[in-house]
């Protein structure tokens, strides 16, 4: 809330430095604020009584505008990549699949791992258990397992997640850019 929308008797005042002017009736504090040419925001409601700040309130919006753009910038999306199993996986299709997981791991994404128990296949779910095991042992070098592997059904699943990197997504992005930029000097 701004200026005439408050609507309290007395308001706890703060300059536009940070120092408090004490409590006084939300009309003198408009007063002042109009003085010295700011907006008087209540910045937080629920003090008795309610504090409020003198300030410039475009200024203040943009700024915190730009500080969600800078955020939003530098953040990534974790998507969850899926890789599906059989109990009766050879040996080259585990071997693929866990290159598959690998690829998406170092990407940053979460991988899902889940085998469909066809049949009687489900009496035997120690078996997929084990493969499980084995998927997860290949893939130990750039993942965690954040979910062991457990039965939902007829599906066993388990989700990898990558290891925690020293360089965050925007160092690596720029670093690839820098790489590239001297590429094409060159």
């Amino acid at each position: 809330m701004i200026n005439e929308e408050i609507r309290d008797r007395e308001v706890r005042l703060i300059d536009e430095n940070g120092e408090q002017l004490g409590v006084m009736s939300t009309q003198q504090a408009l007063q002042l604020a109009e003085e010295r040419g700011l907006d008087l925001a209540k910045i937080q409601p629920s003090a008795v009584p309610p504090v409020c700040k003198l300030l410039d309130y475009d200024k203040y919006r943009y700024e915190q505008a730009k500080r969600e753009r800078e955020n939003r910038k530098n953040q990534r999306v974790v998507d969850i990549k899926e890789v599906q199993l059989s109990a009766t996986i050879e040996e080259n299709d585990v071997n693929t699949k866990a290159k598959m997981a690998i690829r998406f791991l170092e990407n940053g994404d979460k991988v899902k791992v889940s085998i469909r128990f066809r049949g009687r296949q489900i009496t035997h779910s120690e078996i997929g258990l084990k493969v499980m095991q084995d998927f997860a042992e290949r893939c130990k070098d750039v993942s965690m397992v954040e979910r062991r592997p457990l039965l939902d059904g007829r599906n066993m699943i388990m989700i990898l997640a990558p290891k925690a990197i020293k360089a965050s997504f925007a160092e690596r992005k720029a670093k690839r850019e820098n790489a590239a930029s001297k590429e094409t000097k060159e």
